[in-house]
């Protein structure tokens, strides 16, 4: 209802962003929300007819588990049975998707067709759509890292600026009509990155205060170790050339060593996981972020025969913490375990194999056996 009342505001002719609002507050996503929740607004009788508002969303929801799969089929890391809890053994996935209809699921399935597209080698095409889920709601930013790492790896520094500018350029040519009206306010409102969070919504830090919760240092922590993050698996776990870093600006043909080639499942998918650990504030609907990737995290790493289990128990703790409404101490804190876990087990996991060192060729001759004299 509330993303009805927000895109009828635009339907009715207002381009003031700071105009338009819902029954929950302002609107405060980017101007693609806004072009495809108004065609699911007349879609759906002026957003009266809910039954087909579900109906379409349950497409989606199948749609998304073909991308996924699409995805987990090129990697072929994941063991068959884990695509069963995927599909049929969350609840809160089902509710995200076909009860409440958020608009983090149509973002995601946007996402994942982009992942599709890079698998693809259709970079231009994948950076599109990429930004295009960026425009339905932010926290696809969270794949921007690993992206933009992506792009340097395989174009290099001069290589890689068109590929951005398809991403900016699609970004103000949606947003215009609100841009030409009041630049400040629709930037201000769709990209605010220092929004507060409610503390009655978060599932992830209930345990502590909410003067924490709420306090500007916490936050700038939180802003630290996402970085303090994204550098170490940059540099340690995405990086495995033996030059340095820095030799991703260069034109590819100009490297001295060739890069290895990369996951782009793992890379995408670790800076996406580094970013909801490192949240602010995660809220129920917001589960949808990654729920879809964890199978790939737990399963990339090599993996005994006695291990299965652990990490299938892993997706069922977080899995009940997501469930547990409202959040308690317990659920949040088992909630951080759980992702420590699977950040422990990528890293460790992950780490190139030891260098082998060859002992140099001895300078003292060969010995001659008395029979050759």
């Amino acid at each position: 209802k509330a993303y009805m009342e927000e895109v009828e505001g635009f339907a009715n002719g207002t381009l003031d962003y700071t105009q338009l609002k819902g029954g929950t507050g302002p609107l405060v996503y980017p101007a693609g929300f806004v072009y495809i929740f108004l065609g699911l607004y007349y879609a759906t009788d002026r957003g009266t007819d809910i039954r087909l508002a579900q109906y379409l969303f349950a497409g989606l929801y199948l749609l998304n588990l073909l991308l996924v799969f699409r995805i987990y089929c090129r990697t072929n890391k994941v063991p068959p049975y884990v695509f069963f809890f995927m599909c049929c053994a969350s609840y809160r996935i089902h509710s995200i998707f076909v009860l409440r209809l958020f608009n983090d699921p149509v973002a995601m399935a946007i996402l994942f067709l982009a992942i599709n597209l890079f698998l693809e080698e259709h970079w231009s095409w994948g950076c599109l759509l990429f930004s295009l889920a960026v425009s339905v709601k932010m926290n696809i930013l969270l794949f921007g890292p690993g992206l933009l790492f992506l792009l340097l790896q395989r174009f290099g520094l001069l290589g890689c600026i068109p590929k951005l500018c398809i991403c900016a350029l699609l970004q103000v040519v949606l947003g215009l009509p609100f841009l030409l009206v009041n630049p400040v306010g629709y930037l201000t409102r769709s990209f605010d990155l220092g929004r507060q969070f409610q503390f009655k919504w978060t599932v992830n830090w209930r345990f502590l205060p909410e003067e924490v919760f709420q306090n500007r240092a916490f936050h700038v922590i939180l802003l630290l170790a996402h970085l303090a993050g994204l550098g170490l698996f940059a540099l340690h776990r995405w990086h495995r050339s033996k030059e340095s870093i820095l030799a991703l600006l260069k034109d590819p043909a100009e490297r001295k060593h060739a890069s290895p080639p990369l996951t782009i499942v793992f890379v995408l998918f670790s800076s996406n996981f580094l970013g909801v650990c490192c949240s602010r504030s995660l809220h129920y609907q917001f589960y949808v972020w990654y729920f879809h990737t964890l199978p790939y995290l737990l399963w990339c790493t090599p993996t005994t025969k006695l291990a299965h289990m652990p990490k299938v128990l892993l997706l069922g703790v977080i899995e009940l913490c997501w469930n547990t409404y409202p959040s308690t101490v317990c659920s949040s804190l088992s909630l951080h375990i759980c992702h420590g876990l699977v950040l422990l087990q990528l890293w460790y996991g992950t780490a190139p194999p030891p260098a082998l060192h060859t002992p140099p060729p001895s300078r003292r001759p060969a010995a001659i056996s008395k029979k050759a004299r």
